[in-house]
C-alpha cells in the first residue's frame, strides 16, 4: 500500500519542504500583517500570489525536460528553487512587516514562482517513483505532508512569532525547510524509479492533448472540484456570521483540521486499496453532496453550533481524502514520457476551477445570501460529479494498471 521507507521519507520531506514556506505565507503572514496594522486591501491582494500555481503548467514541459537533462537534473531544480525560497524567507526576516510592507510583494512573488516550479519537479519525481500499487499510499503521504505543513508553517509560525518575534521565527522556518528536503536530496534518482521509456521525446502540452482520452481527462479535472470552491470560500465567513469567534474558527480550521486531514488522507488510501478508485470517487461525491446540502440547511433553517463544527470538520475530512483520489487518478493517466507535464496540467486545471468557484461564490453570496450558493454547490456536486465520472478514462478507472501502461 505504501512505498518503501526510503521513498516514503523522501516524499514526505520533499512535500513538507514545499508546504512549510507556502503556509507561512498563505496562513501565517496575513494575520501577522493585520496585527501590525496593515490594511485588508493589501492583505487581500496577496491572493495574486497563487497565480504561478495556476499558470505553472505553461513552463512544466521545460522543467520536465531539464529534470532528465544530465547537465541539470531534478535535484538541481529542486535545490535551486529551495535556495530562492529560503533566500526569500531570510530576506523577509531583515524587513519590518509595517515599514517595509511595500517590499514584501516582489519577494513573495519570487518565492511563489520558485515554489510552483519546485512543485512541478516534485510531482514528476512522485509519478516516476510511485508504482501503481503504491500510488494511493504515496498520495496519502503527500496529503499528510500538506496537513503537517499547515500546522508547522501556519500555526507554528504564529506561535513562534508570539514567543520569539519576527526575525528569529523566519530563521527557524528557513532552517527547518532546508533540513526537511535532505532525505530527498540524498536519495539517488534511480532508487525506486519505475522503468522509463527510452524514447521520451520532447515534453509538451500539445503532446498531452494528443493522447487518447486526454481531453476527457482534462474535462474531468476541470469540473470535479468546481462546486468545492463555492463552499470553501464562504465557510469561514459563514462561521463568523453564525457567531463563532476568530479564535474558535482558528481552532476549527487550524490544528484540528490538520489532524483530520492526516486521518482523512490515510482513510482515502485505504478505501482506494479496498474498493478501487471508481467506487471511492462515487462515495466521495455522495458524501460531498450531502455535506454541501447540510450547509444549505444550516444557512436557511439553522443548526446547533456543535453540529456546524462537526459539519466543517467533516468537510475538511472529505477534502483530504479527495486529494488522495484525484492525485491517484492523475498519476494513472500521466505518461512516464512526460510525467511532470501531464500531472501538473491536471492539477493546475483543478486549482483554476477551484479558484473560479471561490471568486464566483463571493459575488453570489453578496447578492443572494449563503443559502442559494450552498444549494447550488450541492446540486453541482451531484451533477458535475456524475459527468466527471462518465468522462474518466477507462484506463484510469482500472486497477491495477496493466504492465503495458507502465512506460506509456
Amino acid at each position: 500500500m505504501f512505498p518503501t521507507s526510503r521513498i516514503s521519507l523522501a516524499l514526505v520531506g520533499l512535500y513538507l519542504a514545499q508546504a512549510v514556506p507556502l503556509y507561512l505565507v498563505a496562513a501565517a503572514l496575513p494575520p501577522i500583517l493585520r496585527a501590525n496594522g496593515i490594511g485588508l486591501d493589501v492583505i487581500g491582494g496577496l491572493g495574486i500570489l497563487l497565480a504561478p500555481w495556476v499558470l505553472k503548467a505553461l513552463w512544466a514541459p521545460w522543467v520536465d525536460r531539464y529534470s532528465h537533462d544530465p547537465r541539470v537534473g531534478r535535484k538541481v531544480i529542486v535545490g535551486g528553487c529551495l535556495l530562492i525560497t529560503i533566500g526569500g524567507i531570510l530576506t523577509l526576516s531583515t524587513l519590518d512587516p509595517v515599514t517595509d510592507a511595500a517590499i514584501f510583494f516582489p519577494i513573495l512573488m519570487a518565492m511563489s514562482l520558485s515554489s510552483a516550479t519546485q512543485d512541478i519537479a516534485s510531482d514528476g519525481w512522485a509519478v516516476e517513483h510511485l508504482a501503481p500499487a503504491d500510488q494511493p499510499g504515496g498520495n496519502a503521504l503527500q496529503g499528510s505532508a500538506v496537513a503537517l505543513g499547515v500546522v508547522i508553517g501556519g500555526s507554528g509560525t504564529l506561535v513562534l512569532y508570539d514567543l520569539i518575534g519576527w526575525t528569529e521565527t523566519l530563521w527557524v522556518m528557513a532552517g527547518l525547510t532546508a533540513l526537511l528536503v535532505l532525505p530527498f536530496l540524498r536519495l539517488p534518482e534511480t532508487v525506486g524509479q519505475r522503468p522509463l521509456p527510452a524514447d521520451r521525446g520532447k515534453p509538451g502540452l500539445l503532446r498531452f492533448l494528443s493522447v487518447e482520452g486526454a481531453w476527457a481527462m482534462l474535462a474531468f479535472a476541470l469540473i470535479f472540484r468546481l462546486p468545492e470552491g463555492l463552499v470553501k470560500a464562504l465557510e469561514q465567513p459563514f462561521l463568523v456570521d453564525q457567531g463563532f469567534t476568530l479564535s474558535q474558527i482558528g481552532a476549527i480550521s487550524g490544528g484540528s483540521a490538520a489532524a483530520v486531514g492526516l486521518f482523512g488522507a490515510m482513510v482515502g488510501a485505504w478505501l482506494i486499496r479496498l474498493w478501487g478508485l471508481l467506487p471511492f470517487l462515487i462515495l466521495l461525491i455522495c458524501g460531498r453532496t450531502l455535506a454541501f446540502g447540510a450547509f444549505y440547511v444550516a444557512a436557511t433553517t439553522g443548526i446547533e453550533p456543535w453540529m456546524l463544527i462537526a459539519l466543517s470538520v467533516f468537510d475538511t475530512f472529505l477534502r483530504y481524502i479527495e486529494i488522495v483520489g484525484l492525485f491517484t487518478a492523475f498519476m494513472r493517466f500521466a505518461s512516464l514520457r512526460q510525467a511532470a507535464t501531464d500531472f501538473t496540467l491536471l492539477t493546475s486545471a483543478t486549482l483554476l476551477m477551484y479558484m473560479i468557484g471561490g471568486i464566483v461564490a463571493g459575488q453570489l453570496a453578496e447578492a443572494m445570501g449563503y443559502g442559494p450558493v450552498f444549494l447550488t454547490a450541492a446540486l453541482l456536486s451531484g451533477i458535475a460529479g456524475w459527468i466527471a465520472l462518465i468522462l474518466l478514462p477507462a484506463r484510469v478507472r482500472a486497477t491495477p494498471l496493466s504492465p503495458a501502461t507502465e512506460t506509456s
